[in-house]
């Protein structure tokens, strides 16, 4: 089969399409054909050679993508030929990945679905829709009436957050640093665009003096204490993100740093922390015009992740950098 194998680190150029063999199914894993997947920031990190010591060389990225399954073990429950979704869980990192014709994971990181979606908006949902869906769910248990601030709220998962928490019935407040985009986040179903000048705890106080109830932080550490000062007293505050590559707070103390009676969690899930029935009704909801699909750009086969990967350091259109092979 064909992948992207990436041997050493580097630019753009160490992503290079390669003959290599078919990966043989065992016990405990599946083989899927790949039809899409989603580019991401952690894949362009592992060219780079600047993932965590999990990630060895050389490696087929992809931390996700759409399929049919091709070959599964009998008590898997699965059957060829079945539409699945894949993501994480060292998925790209520490075994092969979707960059590939064929991708062989953990069978208890196959999401089964059944849908009519095109492919090319399949391959954007998995990573941002389980991270979002985590999120709202473990990381705040966010109820429908609620209010929630998602900082970073141009990114991929911001977009999905915000779509997603509407769908649900709450109130969503969300940022961006520039201004030419608060469109796009009414366009998603933002009640309240603020443009991110690094101090928005003001602003949020503006709109609900007493703050908000929830905050998802993807921006990282450097924002978040003034992300918890935009937060209601017993108000929860869940760090998901760092965009800003930021995960740490140098002598970092409770006291003084959270705010009285706020709470602050965090999420990094894998796949099984998105049931195949909440996967199901989110692709109902797209399918319905209830969830928007942020795609920035669909791409077509494997020469084309060089060009994905590039749009996406570049950053200018907002939404998920799709590819589909044929």
């Amino acid at each position: 089969m064909r992948a992207i194998v990436v041997a050493e680190p580097g630019g753009i150029e160490k992503l290079v399409v390669t003959d290599v063999p078919l990966p043989k199914v065992r016990p405990g894993w599946v083989r899927i054909r790949v039809k899409a997947f989603g580019v991401n920031e952690s894949e362009v990190t592992t060219r780079k050679g600047l993932s965590s010591p999990d990630v060895t060389l050389p490696r087929v990225p992809g931390i996700e993508c759409v399929g049919v399954v091709d070959e599964a073990p009998a008590d898997s429950g699965l059957r060829p030929g079945q539409q699945v979704a894949t993501m994480m869980g060292g998925m790209g990192r520490s075994f092969d990945g979707a960059y590939a014709q064929y991708t062989l994971v953990p069978v208890d990181q196959v999401i089964p679905f059944d849908s009519d979606l095109p492919w090319e908006t399949l391959g954007a949902l998995p990573e941002m829709c389980q991270t979002a869906y985590g999120s709202l769910s473990t990381g705040l248990d966010l109820r429908p009436g609620q209010t929630l601030l998602i900082r970073g709220g141009t990114s991929t998962v911001g977009l999905t957050a915000a779509a997603m928490a509407k769908d649900l019935g709450a109130t969503v407040l969300s940022t961006t640093r520039r201004l030419e985009r608060k469109e796009t986040l009414r366009a998603f179903g933002v009640d309240h665009p603020i443009v991110d000048d690094g101090e928005i705890a003001r602003a949020v106080r503006e709109i609900f003096p007493d703050g908000v109830d929830a905050a998802l932080e993807l921006v990282g550490s450097c924002d978040l204490h003034d992300t918890l000062r935009s937060v209601r007293v017993h108000g929860t505050v869940c760090f998901t993100g760092a965009l800003s590559d930021t995960w740490t707070i140098q002598d970092f103390s409770p006291l003084g740093y959270i705010p009285n009676g706020v709470r602050l969690t965090a999420y990094g899930g894998a796949a099984s922390d998105l049931p195949a029935d909440v996967f199901a009704h989110q692709l109902r909801a797209i399918s319905e015009g209830r969830l928007k699909v942020s795609v920035a750009k669909v791409y077509q086969g494997l020469e084309s992740v060089r060009e994905a990967q590039t749009d996406l350091e570049a950053g200018v259109t907002p939404g998920k950098h799709v590819v589909v092979l044929g």
